[in-house]
């Protein structure tokens, strides 16, 4: 077999796998960003499982000078600080490393790619093939016939291998030591290599062409002429130098031995001590098998025995934490105990009789956590397999629910009176699961609800929050899991039905005991965070709403999606058919390669076209809509791919998400999420049912009243955003604009381009309506530029003049920044609060991530908090005037509502008083309402 050396540039690839989760960051339930130990991880996982290395070594640099930096003192002077995350990063990553049992090989004075340039030209003189794992395009000049660079996939690209010809052929060179020049010419800003000011990488490759090297450009500089040649002996000097730093070096001391670098079995031990603490866990497994687990405590020691509610024996309760204990730090506590080691005492009331204790026991309690067990996830299309409760740490009863629907409701019924209390606060993590369930069976929760898993979302916004890694973290205990009853998900799962009692009980109890643990853990944490009144007053009462929301659904016109599929599968073929005759070839239209070959190899649509990192032309829509005006099959090309999304997602998805039960679409809310409040949704994500484009709408007239004798009203908050930070600023002219009742967009265009507003255009009212919405968005005058198609300068003009006229949202801004700099976080006006641990990063891109976040999050976070008021006050009312009308939908800033004819006139200013008043601003909120037989006339 043919030994395959793997030499990995680390720096490199942790910067790759840290910016690729930048915005939808990875972190542990501490919030600590696992972003690089995760993705490098990934990596080196990757390529060992996919191309079976025989040898493997990790290369790093040393915070020593090199040689480079003493012939040039700027070298790498102008890199920004590492990101502290990617600092942070650093020693975990060396102790992977080493739990794989790989060399970490790094030298003071040597950069990781002059260790890797030796090692890798070693290596194949010793009969090796030798992949250079890196992104790097410095690595050019090492490449020969059995030495390559191996580019991991990223970002959706599939992986690269780069040898002698993909080198060249990439910089069109007819040797690869000439990367060196193409370095010297051009120079490397990441590096500070300053090249020859005013040479590119196209104008480098074109004088390489001719003269072959940067000495000999140097030395023909008269006959090239003109400003270039005078460029070439401007920074001739700094060419040279540029080339020479450009240079690895291939004479390190160092060795290889190939005993050294072969792949060996891991450190299992040490594996697991790292990705407990990094939580790890389903990577952990990946690596490590399906025994992977954190370490466990031995069995504790049997307290004395005393008797249960039923008589029984039991264990005595858990031993508190000590104080030491809740002291340590949570990213270093360890989850060591599990139902094997920790007393518990989990009982069954299977009969009447302990039923019947149980609920008299229970309707004396003040506060009791509850769970249900059922057939399935789809809380509107399971049933109910058992109830579980518990009232003290370590104690709890499981109470069964057979197949049968007469006996299961008789259950059921027996514990009404426990549900129909007003006194008793029921617990539970995401309960809204356990209300649904539970209103199949006629059963309302009439007491208060406390959600861990929202609570925990409004004290740690951005971690996860899976009960088992809520338990791992709070109380250093390892739930049983799942997929030990009842098998890894996909088609061969079972489910809780299947499942032996005792092992049910001792699972269904469990996770009433933990949650009720947790409840203990985060009530005292809310009003410390000061959110506790974002959660009594909008989370937590939300629930309800939901549940009913939920457990209601919306009819669809299939019918009318039958039809809108097939003129779609007529439309898709005709604007297929269309790109093939102005091609003047067949080919596959679904694949990017062959559909740029075509726009820009055969109808040369664009001589600059860029290419991905895969070689291929860049065929994505943002490039296609550059290109629409040029040519006929651009735009049949983009219908294609519209239709052919909306037909696939939408249109032929929907039907298969009706449930059998109602018929209806049942849409399941994550109130738990979006790091700014903001619901999102699934089966169906709503969210994200086109609405910019009329095809796109088409979709929302499948969306139909429950019967004749309903109607669909939807009601849009107008604005809001805008109105928000008009509010929270406190600018004086956009809020007199809206108190005015102006065109929000004209007015600015007025103030910005300093015209009266009757002499507005259509195209200063659409820039101005960019600005509006972008400023909040921290948009630049590159990315304003680019959304309008403007000159830079213009769109700069743009925004000065905007923040000219607008101060006081200019100070907002910067206002909004300096606090989350000196508190670590911003708020809504309600209180919901986003942690920015990187506002005061020395790294400027990740330091202005957390600035727009800054700004955006109490503008997007009030919008939020709003809405949801106004969702609670309208389901209340609704409630209590005893309507027939249900709250259906929310998508974004708009509520959708299943009303009967009869109540039209009673409930649209019920509606509309709802939301105006949710939350009191400084400007007038408007609300919008449409009535129709479908979602699309009603909006």
């Amino acid at each position: 077999m043919q030994k395959k050396l793997f030499l990995l540039d680390a720096m490199a690839l942790i910067y790759r796998a840290y910016y690729a989760l930048i915005r939808n960051p990875r972190l542990t339930s501490t919030g600590r960003n696992t972003n690089a130990q995760f993705g490098f991880t990934s990596t080196l996982l990757d390529l060992i499982n996919k191309e079976k290395p025989t040898h493997m070594a990790v290369a790093f640099d040393t915070h020593a000078p090199t040689e480079r930096h003493t012939t040039f003192v700027d070298y790498k002077a102008n890199r920004m600080d590492a990101p502290e995350d990617i600092l942070d990063s650093l020693d975990d990553i060396k102790r992977i490393i080493k739990g794989f049992n790989i060399p970490v090989v790094e030298l003071d004075g040597y950069e990781a790619d002059d260790v890797i340039g030796t090692l890798a030209w070693q290596a194949a003189d010793a009969g090796y093939d030798v992949y250079m794992v890196t992104p790097d395009k410095d690595y050019g000049q090492l490449v020969r016939n059995n030495v390559f660079i191996y580019k991991p996939p990223y970002m959706g690209n599939k992986e690269e291998i780069l040898g002698p010809k993909e080198v060249c052929e990439k910089w069109q060179i007819t040797d690869v030591h000439q990367v060196i020049d193409i370095l010297g010419l051009m120079g490397d800003a990441v590096d500070n290599i300053p090249g020859i000011p005013g040479v590119g990488e196209k104008t480098a490759m074109k004088l390489l062409s001719q003269y072959h090297s940067v000495e000999e450009v140097i030395a023909n500089a008269d006959k090239i002429g003109g400003k270039m040649g005078e460029k070439i002996k401007a920074g001739a000097e700094s060419a040279v130098l540029s080339k020479q730093l450009a240079t690895i070096i291939t004479d390190v001391p160092v060795t290889f031995h190939e005993e050294d670098f072969c792949i060996k079995d891991p450190n299992r031990e040490q594996l697991i001590e790292v990705f407990t603490e990094l939580e790890f866990k389903t990577l952990g497994k990946r690596i490590l098998g399906d025994g992977f687990a954190t370490p466990a405590a031995e069995p504790a020691t049997p307290p004395k025995v005393q008797l249960d509610l039923f008589g029984n024996e039991i264990q005595g309760a858990a031993p508190p934490v000590s104080e030491e204990a809740q002291d340590v730090p949570l990213s270093i506590m360890v989850a060591d105990k599990n139902i094997n080691n920790t007393p518990h005492n989990y009982i069954l009331a299977d009969t009447p009789e302990k039923r019947a204790e149980l609920l008299e026991l229970l309707l004396k309690q003040q506060e009791i956590s509850f769970d249900t067990e059922t057939t399935g996830t789809d809380a509107n299309a399971v049933d109910l397999v058992g109830m579980s409760f518990s009232i003290k740490a370590g104690e709890g009863w499981y109470i069964p629910v057979p197949a049968d629907k007469a006996q299961a409701q008789a259950i059921v019924d027996s514990f009404l009176p426990l549900f129909n209390t007003t006194h008793i606060t029921l617990i539970g993590q995401n309960i809204k699961y356990d209300m649904i369930v539970m209103k199949w069976y006629g059963v309302e929760f009439n007491g208060p609800v406390f959600d861990t898993m929202l609570a925990h979302y409004l004290i740690e916004p951005e971690g996860r929050r899976g009960m088992d890694l809520l338990s791992a973290q709070y109380l250093q205990y390892e739930p049983v899991s799942i997929e030990t009853l009842i098998g890894k998900k996909g088609k061969g799962q079972g489910n809780m039905r299947d499942v032996e009692i005792d092992k049910i009980k001792e699972y269904a109890v469990e996770d009433a005991d933990i949650t009720l643990q947790l409840k203990e853990k985060f009530a005292p944490l809310l009003p410390l965070k000061a959110v506790d009144k974002v959660f009594y007053d909008v989370e937590n009462p939300l629930v309800r709403v939901l549940t009913d929301m939920e457990y209601e659904g919306i009819a669809l016109d299939i019918q009318a999606l039958s039809d809108y599929s097939r003129e779609l599968e007529t439309e898709i073929k005709r604007a297929e058919e269309s790109v093939y005759t102005q091609a003047g070839v067949r080919f596959n239209l679904a694949s990017p390669k062959q559909l740029g070959e075509v726009l820009f190899e055969k109808l040369l649509l664009d001589p600059k076209a860029k290419k991905t990192k895969t070689g291929q032309y860049a065929t994505g829509e943002d490039v296609l809509a550059k290109l629409a005006n040029k040519h006929q099959i651009v735009e049949d090309i983009l219908v294609f791919r519209e239709l052919s999304k909306l037909k696939s997602t939408y249109v032929d998805a929907l039907p298969l998400m009706l449930n059998k039960r109602t018929n209806r679409v049942h849409t399941s809310y994550n109130q738990a999420v979006a790091v700014t409040g903001r619901l999102s949704s699934n089966n169906p994500n709503l969210q994200n049912i086109p609405i910019r484009t009329d095809r796109g709408r088409e979709v929302r007239k499948a969306f139909v009243a429950k019967n004749e004798d309903y109607v669909l009203m939807s009601a849009d908050y107008s604005q809001i955003e805008l109105r928000i930070i008009a509010a929270i600023s406190g600018d004086v002219h956009m809020i007199d604009a809206f108190r005015q009742g102006l065109d929000i967009h004209a007015a600015t265009a007025a103030k910005v381009y300093g015209v009266e507003l009757a002499d507005v255009t259509a195209d200063m009212r659409r820039n101005a309506k960019s600005v509006n919405f972008g400023i909040i968005y921290g948009v630049s005058a590159f990315g304003l530029s680019e959304n309008l198609g403007i000159a830079r300068g213009e769109a700069k003009t743009l925004i000065d003049n905007y923040f000219a006229q607008y101060p006081s949202i200019k100070k907002y801004m910067d206002d909004q920044i300096k606090s989350a700099q000196q508190n670590g976080y911003v708020e809504t006006l309600l209180g919901r609060k986003r942690w920015l641990k990187d506002i005061n990063s020395s790294n400027a891109v990740v330091r202005g991530y957390a600035e727009r976040n800054a700004i955006n999050m109490p503008i997007q976070g009030t919008a939020a908090d709003m809405i949801k008021l106004a969702m609670i006050s309208i389901h209340k009312t609704l409630k209590k005037e005893n309507l027939r009308s249900r709250m259906i939908l929310q998508v974004h800033d708009e509520l959708v509502f299943d009303v009967h004819k009869d109540e039209i006139e009673q409930i649209k200013p019920l509606i509309q008083d709802g939301m105006r008043n949710a939350l009191p601003l400084a400007v007038p909120v408007d609300v919008e309402i449409g009535i129709g037989v479908n979602w699309l006339q009603a909006h």
